[in-house]
């Protein structure tokens, strides 16, 4: 296609309520007349904070507006019905679907677990504590409501390399998470701002666990078969 042009159908402080899908539904008939050929939706998973979620709080990727999970079924911008609806009227005038994906990190774990972690200047994530500390972390994901449906992957702290909150003793900061995985440090596939910047916020995806790769691109597959989109927009490439 000779210059395309593509429009972000969203935006952060678009309210809650569930009507964003329904509004993509029927703007859908009008956008090729106006020029726009593709469209750019935001996340349509469940994030932690339920249906005040932007998207960017990322809780669970199966979850498109179908389970009673963070408080409600719907995410932010509406249901899995109304999503699928939107998407295929948009397919029906010929205007490709961008999902907003976010695989860097996951917030709102399900129960916490014993983890050891290290210190992390927060300025300088290149300065890691020698001492390995004992503590407790909201790092496990099982998602009980969902109970299985379409993964039966359970996240735990071997999926991550970081995180910002510890339990006994309580702190608040940066620590890496000592696990198989995580043995030389952080991922150096990323932005050098603030020495190294692999760590964002959240529950620090690592992707050098091959269960973590694999269960992502499963979901990728999934959820493009799921929904009929054309492609991602992937959110903290840097990190």
């Amino acid at each position: 296609m000779k210059n395309p042009t593509l429009l972000q159908c969203f935006h952060w402080y678009y309210p809650t309520g569930g009507e964003l899908w329904r509004e993509v539904e029927a703007l859908a008939p009008n956008l090729n007349e106006i020029g726009i050929n593709m469209i750019w939706l935001p996340p349509a998973y469940k994030g932690a904070s339920g249906g005040y979620s932007v998207g960017y709080d990322c809780y669970d990727l199966f979850d498109l507006g179908e389970f009673d999970q963070k408080g409600s079924v719907a995410t932010k911008y509406g249901d899995k019905a109304q999503l699928l609806a939107a998407i295929s009227a948009l397919r029906q005038h010929d205007i490709a679907v961008l999902l907003d994906v976010v695989v860097n990190h996951k917030m709102g774990a399900d129960e916490k677990e014993p983890v050891r972690i290290q210190r992390v200047d927060q300025n300088d994530r290149t300065q890691i504590a020698e001492e390995i500390v004992e503590c407790e972390a909201w790092t496990r994901y099982t998602f009980p409501v969902r109970a299985g449906k379409y993964s039966e992957f359970i996240w735990d702290y071997k999926c991550f390399s970081g995180i910002d909150h510890i339990e006994n003793p309580d702190e608040d900061g940066v620590f890496k998470i000592v696990n198989d995985y995580t043995g030389e440090g952080w991922n150096d596939q990323v932005d050098d701002e603030m020495g190294n910047f692999d760590y964002l916020m959240g529950e620090n995806i690592d992707f050098r666990n091959r269960a973590v790769t694999e269960e992502i691109k499963y979901w990728a597959r999934w959820v493009m078969e799921q929904t009929g989109c054309d492609g991602f927009r992937l959110d903290a490439v840097k990190h």
